[in-house]
């Protein structure tokens, strides 16, 4: 067979094309703030052991993932490894052909059945997302202010609200929370306090099986602790935004607040002396429990033109470096591997600390509970800001959510 220069230069031009697209791999993220981690720290790591693959970290700004995921997957062009969110966002990826299946896929096995279960679908037959991290709830507290008065971390209920009355009568802000962006409200109190209530994941469970409802007195009484939280909350506290929140405990005029593991390092940069303490127990001996929420995992996108490197790649997460690298380095997200892990900051650490002592769960609504109309999200928002507001009682918060929930949830009906 005869070759033109013209067919010589085309395939040589189509042979350097694969050639290229073999060794790279493109990493979709939400997580902009990691794009110096990955850059700097995690592709350099798995480049030493695997020196032969280029890979890009490319995030799309949070607000805007989802959606430009989405149409990426869905014109072809998005990258060959997807960052995950927990539950039906990636399941409803998953049950369109977006993500790889990777059951029995090599570092799966490094991870507990409460890590997965955030990726897979509903039988737990199918397991779509490696996890990756989860993030706590708890409370930080003022290091300075808790020992200008005497004060320690406490640990039931009734040692929690004398603390917030000293801190009132010394004239200091007790706890810094605002209910204008709402999410708050709900991603990290009602989901935070609540567990020690409704007995974490017994309560959950009991929910989606249709054996407890949100009128139980379990559930009525997380209502009612944050119905008395208004008295302790900043003057204007309806118009506090989340940042203005982050500002008011960071600059000391704050003894507590509610707060999710992923702010630790913001109130480092701010130079605080802060501690951290899990949310109290109703009375001294009880077992506590905890929102140990499984935040992000991270698939294969099936049309990637090279899932073999995909693979490696994700074999590499599922490592003890990867593990120590990303817990240590993203502070305030906590590897879901068995691997052990020595956390080096110490608030960090005394988090992580929390799961020897405390039951793990996850938030209330993320599994099956967000799926029908009312969303349970959206309603919940609205619902914890006002009891916090003082505009909703605790049983007509409870009745209201119960109510919607009953609507399309056929256990509940």
């Amino acid at each position: 067979m005869k070759h033109t220069k013209h067919t010589l230069s085309m395939l040589s031009v189509a042979l350097l094309a694969s050639a290229a697209q073999a060794g790279t791999l493109s990493v979709e993220s939400w997580r902009v703030d990691d794009k110096a981690l990955w850059e700097d720290v995690l592709i350099p790591a798995f480049q030493k052991k695997h020196p032969g693959i280029t890979v890009k970290f490319a995030p799309t700004a949070p607000t805007e993932y989802d959606s430009s995921l989405t149409a990426r997957l869905t014109g072809g062009t998005a990258g060959d490894l997807i960052t995950c969110r927990p539950f039906d966002k990636s399941l409803d990826l998953y049950k369109k052909g977006q993500l790889e299946k990777l059951d029995g896929k090599p570092g799966m096995q490094h991870f507990p059945a409460s890590a997965k279960v955030a990726w897979q679908s509903d039988d737990g037959k199918d397991s779509f997302c490696m996890p990756m991290a989860s993030v706590m709830h708890g409370f930080f507290y003022n290091k300075k202010i808790f020992a200008d008065l005497k004060l320690a971390p406490p640990k039931t209920q009734a040692e929690f609200f004398a603390a917030l009355e000293k801190v009132k009568a010394a004239g200091k802000t007790p706890i810094a929370l605002g209910t204008a962006d709402q999410w708050e409200a709900n991603q990290i109190v009602f989901t935070g306090i609540g567990p020690n209530y409704w007995q974490g994941e017994a309560g959950r469970k009991a929910l989606i099986a249709g054996k407890a409802k949100f009128t139980d007195p379990q559930f009525v009484a997380v209502w009612e602790q944050m119905a008395k939280w208004a008295p302790y909350l900043a003057k204007g506290y309806s118009a506090q935004t989340y940042a203005d929140t982050q500002n008011l405990f960071a600059s000391g005029r704050a003894a507590i607040v509610p707060a999710g593991s992923w702010d630790i390092a913001y109130y480092k940069q701010q130079g605080l002396d802060f501690g951290a303490f899990a949310p109290p127990v109703a009375k001294a001996g009880d077992k506590c429990q905890i929102s140990d929420h499984t935040d992000i995992g991270i698939g294969i996108n099936p049309k990637s033109k090279n899932k073999a490197d995909a693979g490696k790649f994700l074999e590499w997460i599922a490592s003890a470096e990867f593990a120590d690298l990303y817990t240590n380095k993203v502070t305030g997200f906590f590897s879901l591997s068995s691997h052990p892990i020595e956390v080096k900051d110490p608030v960090a650490k005394s988090m992580l600390d929390w799961r020897k002592s405390c039951g793990s769960t996850i938030r209330l609504n993320a599994q099956v509970l967000n799926r029908g109309e009312p969303n349970m999200e959206t309603e919940l928002w609205n619902v914890n800001s006002q009891v916090l507001n003082g505009k909703l009682a605790p049983k007509a918060a409870a009745q209201q959510i119960q109510a919607g929930f009953a609507k399309w949830y056929k256990p509940q009906q």
